[in-house]
């Protein structure tokens, strides 16, 4: 096996492999951050679509079972902007959809969790816990609350998808990028999704990243194996982040038409949608996907569109049809294999 010099941040976590697991809100767990902590790498969890109650119970149970550190996952989407006229019309080009599973769409949407931009109970709940690594998606909190973590002793991650996004993470005095590229499966981690978006490949921005960028670099997007890892190292990623090679673990809490999905030919089709949350976000092709690309209405802010979003898939699945979940995955869904966390993180850096 090639051997590969840590990074310093990455050593003093205690992570021997430049293996990072994505947080991946509906499917990473506490046992899966565990045993990817246990083969090595850096486990995650995911509190972006959590409460505080929620969230201290995931980290509770994640330090329950790992003693060392691990990755905690926010949210720091722009609050939605509310339109009635535009939320009733999504709701209404939703109607037929609905009622192909006996079912009516919401009355009324709701904005199904904030922001951590202004969530300050999920920040107390952070600096009572003080996890060893914060990590943001979707842009970066405030001046404070970034200082008031620091404070408190957390290394700060962020994702970016392009090198302005880089630079302006970088004045803020986050310590390490996660360069999304387009390949990624799950939400596109773009600050804004309504301006241009030069979709550059994971391959691109961690190149670029390195270069130009004066913090350590992440890779993150279409890798799934020791071969990609060592393909992103080589290019000046300190480490690789890997969300779609976790799904099909045990440890996932994917549900069963999830993984029939990611095992199957549509694997290979992955598509960008903003249907199913309000937001771009790569997905295996099902019946939602579908419904989204032959729909003309403007779809609500993100996560205001997401509720009519579980609506919709709860309904379905109250039917036995699985094709209307968010079965996020990218590009190298095809690579996907079903091993426990730990075994695959082994088989990766056996890989490398």
């Amino acid at each position: 096996m090639r051997e590969f010099l840590m990074d310093a941040w990455l050593s003093a976590l205690g992570v021997t492999h430049p293996v990072l697991q994505a947080p991946m809100a509906g499917v990473s767990t506490p046992a899966m951050a565990a045993a990817v902590n246990a083969a090595g790498g850096l486990g995650a969890i995911a509190l972006g679509a959590s409460d505080p109650a929620q969230a201290g119970a995931m980290i509770a149970e994640t330090r329950a079972r790992t003693d060392r550190p691990f990755n905690v996952n926010l949210f720091v989407h722009a609050p939605p902007r509310r339109d009635p006229v535009v939320e009733a019309a999504w709701c209404e080009a939703l109607r037929p959809a609905f009622a192909e599973q006996d079912a009516e769409p919401p009355a009324h949407l709701r904005a199904i969790y904030p922001s951590f931009a202004e969530d300050d109970a999920m920040l107390a709940l952070l600096l009572e816990a003080r996890p060893a690594v914060v990590s943001f998606h979707f842009g970066l909190p405030d001046a404070a609350r970034i200082t008031a973590l620091k404070g408190v002793g957390c290394l700060l991650l962020a994702s970016v998808t392009s090198l302005a996004e880089a630079q302006s993470i970088c004045r803020a005095g986050i310590d390490v990028l996660v360069a999304q590229g387009y390949e990624a499966g799950g939400h596109r981690g773009v600050f804004d999704p309504d301006v241009h978006d030069d979709r550059l490949g994971t391959l691109a921005l961690t190149r670029l990243l390195a270069v130009k960028a004066d913090r350590p670099v992440i890779a993150a997007g279409g890798i799934m194996d020791g071969s990609g890892v060592a393909a992103a190292l080589s290019l000046g990623a300190a480490a690789a982040q890997l969300g779609t090679a976790f799904i099909a673990c045990p440890e996932s809490a994917a549900d069963a038409g999830y993984r029939a999905a990611l095992m199957g030919e549509g694997a290979a089709h992955t598509v960008m949608t903003r249907a199913i949350s309000g937001r771009p976000a790569r997905c295996l092709p099902n019946r939602f996907t579908t419904l989204g690309a032959g729909l003309s209405v403007r779809v609500p802010d993100y996560p205001v569109a997401y509720d009519a979003g579980k609506a919709l898939n709860a309904a379905a699945k109250a039917r036995g049809e699985v094709g209307y979940g968010a079965q996020w995955a990218g590009q190298g869904a095809p690579l996907a294999r079903a091993m426990p966390a730990g075994d695959l993180v082994r088989a990766i850096v056996a890989e490398m």
